[in-house]
């Protein structure tokens, strides 16, 4: 029925989502967090809201194929994109804990150190030479667990979960020096969008970092001053690291602009989003309060970023559903002939 052939159209259209569609939760949430630290908290619920019904989606997904298509499950869990769902998870985990709701957030830190370990197992060993940018997402993965509890650790007074997103913190390093000599260096010229999370990888560390410096304090001892200069040096150094990719990858896509939409642009837009929360958050740690401002600027360079991919999405989406629809009606009236 013509009533009926959109939103089958529309079903049709969500079924084919890669893994990489993760990274748009991730995204969004990661905006979201930078909304919250900036002070725009109705902007930063909205996104979150929006966030928390992709999450749902893919979630519902997840379960799904591993029901019904499981070979097809195994083949995607062997994808860096695969660890989108442990990414996207902590970062969900981090706003939902800025608000307070910390047993939601722990929940989320447990499903998500649930899913880490067999999927990063399995990706790593599909891991070969000349990767796109979406092999740093091992990293991604590791220290978005680190963030989340190091944020609850923080909340929660609880010392053991400090040390353990300390013991992470410094893993999604070396897994980011691993992805390094996997990664193809052509794909700043050439990649379709994933190739900032080499970026990302680095905030998302940095990110780690200042959380980790946060959650010291008189209220739970953690670190002695020499663990805390290196930690402090480290975040520092991820940082400027991370800004320095930023450079890179920003006169990268003016060298070779790649405005047509991909579903791996989202995985641009949490690079650029991360970048804004982990100055936001380093500035805070470090209460070196002139990186506030650029911290800011980098956000509504997200935001912006954000909206464009949003849009792009939603024409494909619209593109696929009218076409789909077309040949329906065609294949329709053809039989009826």
């Amino acid at each position: 029925m013509p009533g009926t052939s959109a939103p089958r159209s529309l079903r049709a259209w969500w079924a084919l989502r890669p893994p990489a569609a993760g990274a748009a939760v991730m995204a969004t949430g990661i905006v979201s967090v930078g909304l919250h630290l900036t002070g725009y908290e109705v902007l930063s619920r909205i996104a979150l809201a929006v966030a928390c019904v992709a999450w749902l989606g893919l979630a519902t997904d997840f379960v799904l194929r591993l029901l019904r298509q499981p070979a097809r499950w195994r083949q995607e869990a062997g994808t860096p994109a695969a660890l989108t769902a442990v990414a996207a998870t902590t970062v969900l985990g981090t706003r939902f804990s800025a608000l307070g709701w910390q047993t939601l957030a722990g929940a989320l830190l447990a499903l998500a150190a649930v899913l880490w370990p067999g999927l990063l197992h399995v990706v790593v060993r599909h891991w070969h030479r000349r990767m796109p940018g979406a092999v740093f997402l091992g990293c991604v993965a590791t220290q978005g667990l680190a963030v989340l509890g190091a944020t609850l650790a923080a909340a929660e007074s609880t010392a053991w979960l400090a040390h353990a997103a300390l013991v992470l913190f410094w893993l999604g390093l070396v897994l980011y020096a691993l992805a390094l000599l996997h990664f193809d260096p052509r794909q700043v010229l050439e990649g379709a969008g994933d190739h900032w999370v080499a970026g990302g990888a680095m905030a998302i560390s940095a990110l780690a970092g200042s959380k980790l410096i946060a959650a010291d304090g008189p209220g739970l001892y953690l670190w002695n001053d020499d663990g805390d200069d290196v930690l402090r040096t480290v975040t520092v150094f991820l940082l400027v690291f991370d800004l320095t990719w930023y450079a890179v990858l920003a006169v990268g896509e003016v060298i070779r602009p790649r405005f047509r939409y991909d579903v791996r642009r989202w995985a641009t837009v949490f690079p650029l989003g991360m970048t804004a929360a982990a100055t936001l958050s380093v500035a805070a740690a470090l209460e070196v309060s002139w990186l506030e401002t650029p911290g800011e600027v980098l956000l509504w360079i997200a935001v912006a970023a954000w909206l464009a991919v949003a849009v792009g999405a939603v024409r494909e989406e619209r593109a696929y559903v009218a076409s789909a629809t077309a040949e329906e009606a065609e294949f329709t009236s053809t039989a009826r002939r």
